[in-house]
């Protein structure tokens, strides 16, 4: 039997993570939640979760310097899944009440928040993927769980040769945004998969398995 991948859960002070541990070993991961920097560096994948303000987790990050964790993965080309806030902290800037707060900027645009009557959208809603999502594989018409009131809106990110686009899945509460994104090494979901029960842990399998498939 293979070793069961090895998933490092960024452990930086946000919110109840243990949720999505559980989620991720029920998916088929070696969980870890961490602080370590060399076992974040080395591990298979790592999962960026974050709650609350988008302010506040990128003051969190940049605290316990998990920003250079994040890039330094990232230009080696390892696996890097953002959830939530965790998602909203790798565009450029995030528009919060008036504050207006810089992020990661591994992806151009700002996170603003969604035009619809109510706020925050919490609960469960259909998502649209493009064709050739490895996320979403066998999984068209799944729904997922959402408790959010901010979002990218629009996507910038020029295609660059010899690097594919990226495969972007949208939502609509509102107004259309963006549900996740798969660039290369790096993933994001605007949802929480860890709370959208058997869908969500198919969904983190399937990232799982694009960790040992390269």
């Amino acid at each position: 039997m293979s070793q069961a991948p090895l998933v490092a859960v960024l452990d930086y002070g946000s919110g109840n993570v243990h949720s999505a541990v559980k989620a991720l070993e029920a998916a088929g991961a070696d969980a870890r939640l961490t602080s370590d920097r060399g076992l974040i560096q080395d591990a298979d994948g790592l999962v960026v979760p974050g709650v609350g303000a988008f302010q506040a987790v990128m003051g969190a990050l940049r605290a316990a310097r998990a920003d250079e964790l994040i890039d330094r993965r990232l230009a080696g080309g390892r696996a890097v899944l953002g959830i939530c806030v965790g998602m909203q902290v790798l565009f450029e800037r995030g528009v919060e009440r008036g504050v207006d707060t810089e992020g990661l900027g591994e992806w151009p645009g700002v996170v603003t928040e969604l035009d619809a009557p109510v706020l925050p959208h919490m609960g469960w809603n259909t998502v649209r993927p493009d064709a050739g999502s490895r996320l979403f594989a066998g999984l068209e018409g799944e729904r997922f769980y959402f408790v959010h009131s901010f979002a990218a809106q629009n996507w910038q990110l020029e295609v660059q040769d010899p690097f594919p686009p990226a495969t972007l899945t949208w939502c609509d509460y509102g107004t259309p945004f963006l549900a996740a994104v798969e660039n290369g090494p790096l993933s994001a979901t605007q949802f929480h998969p860890e709370k959208s029960g058997e869908a969500g842990i198919r969904l983190l399998a399937n990232w799982i398995g694009t960790l040992t498939a390269g």
